[in-house]
This record gives structure tokens, C-alpha cells and sequence, in this order.
């Protein structure tokens, strides 16, 4: 199903996960959804695999909970995150490395200091490949970091292939 983008999240410098000169990142990127989900587009490359041609597993958790904890975050101005504070992580499927794939999340319990969210790694017929739920401490980013955002790269990057919607079951 075709789901409208209604924004994008910043990237950062090195940033494993959306670090855009990280040359062993993701370089994910991050886009609002209508309806309040958040929705990762990356492709993992050979460096990130563990068995060959499969994404290695702390790296497909990496990328749930970079997810769930920037879902917190609806508003370019509001720049509040999630520091992990538990994470629970079920894998149902292999994630190929090669193919771009997408993940989505969404906060289930904003408790105002503590926020829960769930998150997923979807593979290209939709089914669910890896599965996370977990619990964050509500910070302001400047809280987090411990550069300077300038210093980070901090900025929503426009790129030519950013979508207008995206297919997320």
C-alpha cells in the first residue's frame, strides 16, 4: 500500500545508521509518514552482512532502534529523540544484503519522560523480517550529542530519489 511521505528526518556525518560520509554506514534515510509512522530506506552492502548475503543481526537491531527512537520526533523543530533504555528483538526471517528495504515505526505509549514504540524490517513482498519493541528516555538532541549539531552535519538532506510515498504494507 502506498503511504504518503509527509517529511524527512535529518541526517548526520557518520552516523553508522544515517551518516552520509560514513563510507561503512547505511546511510539511511528517514521519512514521515502520513498517519504518524516513520519509515527507514536503506540498502545494506556486503560490509554489513554476517552469513554471506544475509544482514548481519546487531546491525538489523541497529536499525530498529535508530527507527523507534527517532519516531518520537514529529517536527523538524521539535528535534527530540530516544535514548534506549530496552529493546527486544525477534528475527523471523533472513534480510538479504543487495536490495533496498524498508522499515517502519511507530510510538504505542508516550508516557511523556518514557516512550514505547514498535518497529519493523520489511522485505520486498512486505512480510515482516525482523520485529523490535522497545522502551526510550525522552532527551532534546543537543542533550545526546556530544558535538555540536554543526559539527554532526546535522541537516535534512533533499536527495533526488526522495519519494512522495512510499509501498509499506
Amino acid at each position: 500500500m502506498k503511504r504518503r511521505v509527509v517529511g524527512k528526518q535529518a541526517n548526520s556525518r557518520m552516523c553508522f545508521i544515517c551518516g552520509l560520509k560514513n563510507a561503512m554506514g547505511l546511510k539511511a534515510s528517514f521519512y514521515k509518514l502520513e498517519g504518524g509512522e516513520l519509515a527507514a530506506v536503506f540498502t545494506p552492502r556486503e560490509e554489513h552482512q554476517g552469513y554471506p548475503g544475509r544482514l548481519h543481526g546487531g546491525i538489523a537491531a541497529a536499525v530498529v532502534d535508530e527507527l523507534i527512537g527517532r519516531a518520537i520526533n514529529d517536527s523538524a523543530v521539535d528535534e527530540v529523540w530516544g535514548v534506549t533504555v530496552e529493546l527486544s528483538v525477534k528475527y523471523r526471517k533472513p534480510v538479504p544484503v543487495g536490495e533496498e528495504l524498508r522499515a517502519v515505526a511507530r510510538i504505542t505509549r508516550d508516557g511523556g519522560r518514557f516512550f514505547e514504540g514498535t518497529g519493523e524490517i520489511l522485505l520486498s513482498d512486505g512480510s515482516a523480517a525482523v520485529e523490535a519493541r522497545g522502551r526510550y528516555f525522552r532527551l532534546p538532541l543537543d542533550q545526546i550529542a556530544q558535538s555540536e549539531l554543526d559539527e554532526l552535519e546535522w541537516a535534512v538532506i533533499p536527495r533526488p530519489g526522495d519519494p512522495p510515498a512510499l509501498d509499506i504494507p
